[in-house]
């Protein structure tokens, strides 16, 4: 297939859905997650024919499929229980990923000798619970709505906080900011983010108001959510938070009136389509990317790597959110005990992951080092957790996840 034609971009786009669709057909009756069967598509395609390997673009990653996945997640967030689970919502965006990021770090240092700048460098590419992976099988497994919430607020606000911690960290590292900077950065970029994202949301709500032309009002939402994007991105802030923010808003007034229900049933179809779509073809995209033989000179870094991963999540989860929230609410609504332990499984990384790591400059030292470390251990969240997920849900819910949104996505 030709890369350099509009023509080979085709070919390479059927085939990436008819392989996604195939492979939903043929396995739909296995209870593993749609997003590790694609994946393992990709990977075991890889290893059949060498010569499919595919370095993909970060850009593409990150502007053309994560804008889509995480509107169309966020445009659906419940705002009652958005607004009831802020506070620990909040505290997964900045500080969580800031303690992933340094467990990562200070484990990697201690355990092979890396040193801390680059393992920091690691861990904000892993810090993040990756939206594509976690959205598609949360919605899948049909969680109650406020578990779902959580999951998917998590993951939809941390990838982005991610995103400008790892910037911040290529900056340092390169001696272009120092400490108090990189918290200034962080600060103004996350605050600066969401400010362009709620005028934009409300604007189009506004806007979408003066219509009642279901296809002018779904043109709006395409506008608004890669729009949103790159306005955000050209701008040097955090487009993904901009985005979540702006589906935010604007979904709140479009359900308060400002489209009508026909309009609104049309927005979740196609966009629940565009997501199932962007979903199949990416991570089959993933599996072309990562090269399973490659990582194993990193098997060592990648298994302490891992370690401090999902050690720092149970921390935060069993050792701060979970007695957080206990003591806030007095006992009374609090996350049950047993979600803590889905949300724990739900930390999967993978295309942000993945995208920061083809993105890391050429003169980072060990940068080969550091790219399959990041590969091997979203490999491993990715099937590992993705395949413990679905029995700790059915474990903790007895009685059948079926209060959740019913997801586009094949059993």
């Amino acid at each position: 297939m030709n890369l350099n034609s509009a023509t080979g971009l085709v070919e390479i786009f059927v085939t990436l859905v008819a392989v996604a669709t195939a492979a939903a057909l043929v396995f739909r009756r296995i209870r593993v997650p749609y997003t590790v069967l694609l994946l393992i598509v990709g990977l075991g395609a890889v290893l059949v024919a060498p010569g499919l390997h595919a370095a993909v673009p970060s850009e593409v990653i990150l502007t053309v499929f994560l804008p889509g996945l995480v509107f169309e997640s966020a445009y659906r967030l419940d705002i009652y229980e958005l607004r009831r689970s802020s506070g620990a919502i909040a505290f997964l965006a900045v500080p969580g990923v800031l303690i992933s990021a340094a467990a990562v770090a200070g484990l990697l240092s201690l355990a092979v000798g890396l040193p801390p700048e680059l393992g920091f460098l690691v861990g904000a590419m892993l810090a993040a619970t990756d939206p594509a992976a976690v959205i598609a099988t949360i919605k899948r497994l049909r969680a109650p709505e406020r578990l779902t919430t959580l999951i998917e607020a998590e993951s939809l606000f941390n990838d982005g906080t991610a995103i400008v911690v790892f910037a911040v960290a290529v900056a340092a590292l390169n001696g272009q900011q120092t400490l108090t900077g990189a918290a200034v950065s962080l600060i103004v970029t996350v605050v600066a983010s969401a400010a362009i994202g709620l005028a934009a949301g409300i604007f189009a709500g506004r806007v979408v108001a003066l219509t009642d032309d279901h296809l002018v009002e779904l043109s709006i939402t395409l506008v608004l959510a890669y729009g949103t994007y790159l306005l955000a991105d050209a701008w040097h802030l955090s487009g993904i938070i901009a985005t979540v923010v702006a589906a935010i808003a604007f979904g709140v007034l479009a359900r308060s009136g400002a489209m009508s229900d026909r309009a609104q049933e049309d927005v979740d179809t196609v966009w629940e389509f565009a997501a199932y779509l962007l979903t199949a073809v990416l991570f089959v995209l993933i599996g072309l990317t990562i090269d399973v033989g490659a990582l194993n000179a990193a098997l060592l870094p990648i298994a302490w790597g891992l370690v401090a991963v999902i050690g720092s999540r149970a921390v935060i989860f069993y050792g701060m959110v979970g007695p957080a929230d206990r003591l806030l609410r007095k006992g009374r609504d609090h996350i049950p005990t047993g979600w803590l332990h889905v949300m724990i499984a739900a930390g999967m990384r993978g295309a942000v992951s993945v995208a920061l790591a083809l993105s890391l400059p050429a003169d980072v030292p060990q940068r080969a080092l550091l790219v399959e470390v990041t590969f091997g251990i979203t490999l491993a969240t990715l099937i590992f957790q993705g395949l413990a997920l679905n029995p700790i849900v059915h474990r903790v819910l007895p009685s059948g996840p079926s209060r959740g949104r019913p997801g586009s996505l094949p059993a």
